[in-house]
């Protein structure tokens, strides 16, 4: 039996991002970033002092990842983008796809400094995304027919890949090159979800391979074995929970975003904190994200 956890934790952000996704955190700066995709806006926090900055972003951005202390890289439904930190202007790094009815969701990097991304329909047509390995400029498809790409993460090691069609609901493992973060095996159902409440959403791997994945519309962050055992539940105040991130710099501390997306006026006033951020408030044995490697 999972045991199930009161949320016990804080919020840290209480703007209501329609669709709050793809938090990420910088240890050299001590900052968290996260977008809401919808609202075009790229939200920073530094958490020392708490101070929030919100860039307005002239795509739908969905991924962050370090690449210096000068530049980050940004996944959007207009590609791969570099954006400088100083000015925050964006310049454009790589096509992902000839779909202008796509958008970019979930992408994790590798610790080879690959990205995965996920690519999917604006209004999650069936199987019109496709999850992509992009090292330095060359992108490579790795999985076609993707509805919903989310729970992209990696063993420390890099030796094995998570990730998840959410209209499916099957967490999946697959085999990789540690060197490169490209398959060596075939995915292979790890936990099968789709009986049980909520989408598999986004997922990060901890420093001891646990998988702790935010369930939507099911307000929890759920943790996994690496064997696919699910062994924790831990509530957060808002029912579509969306990604986590480790923050804080012994990466010990846990980042979740939410979403209002899909409420009408009754459900978000039942659902007061839906698209706030939040520190989960249980001690974790996280990591740092690696850089993407250019």
């Amino acid at each position: 039996m999972t045991d199930t956890h009161a949320f016990t934790g804080r919020v840290l952000c209480d703007v209501n991002s329609e669709l709050g996704e793809g938090p990420t955190y910088d240890p050299a700066t001590d900052t968290a970033f996260w977008f809401d995709i919808i609202g075009q806006k790229l939200h920073e926090l530094q958490l020392a002092t708490m101070k929030k900055t919100v860039h307005d972003l002239p795509f739908l951005g969905s991924v962050l990842a370090v690449v210096d202390a000068e530049r980050q890289l940004l996944a959007s439904d207009r590609g791969l983008f570099i954006r400088t930190v100083a000015d925050g202007k964006v310049s454009p790094f790589a096509k992902l796809e000839d779909k202008p009815g796509n958008r970019s969701n979930d992408g994790r990097v590798h610790p080879s400094g690959a990205l995965w991304i996920g690519t999917m329909g604006r209004k999650a047509e069936k199987h019109a995304g496709a999850i992509y390995h992009v090292a330095g400029e060359r992108v490579t498809k790795l999985y076609s027919d993707i509805t919903i790409p989310n729970a992209i993460c990696f063993s420390p090691d890099g030796s094995i890949g998570y990730f998840t069609d959410t209209d499916l609901n099957h967490l999946m493992r697959v085999t990789l090159d540690p060197a490169t973060g490209l398959p060596s095996g075939q995915p292979e159902v790890l936990s099968d979800e789709s009986t049980t409440p909520g989408g598999v959403d986004g997922a990060v791997c901890d420093a001891e391979g646990l998988i702790w994945n935010a369930r939507w519309g099911s307000n929890a962050v759920e943790v996994y074995t690496p064997d696919g055992n699910k062994i924790a539940r831990h509530l957060v105040p808002a029912s579509q929970s969306s990604c986590p991130a480790f923050i804080g710099a012994k990466a010990d501390r846990l980042l979740v975003t939410s979403a209002w997306q899909g409420m009408d006026a009754a459900a978000r006033s039942d659902d007061p904190h839906a698209g706030q951020t939040f520190e989960l408030g249980v001690a974790v044995n996280g990591r740092f994200e690696p850089r993407f490697a250019l």
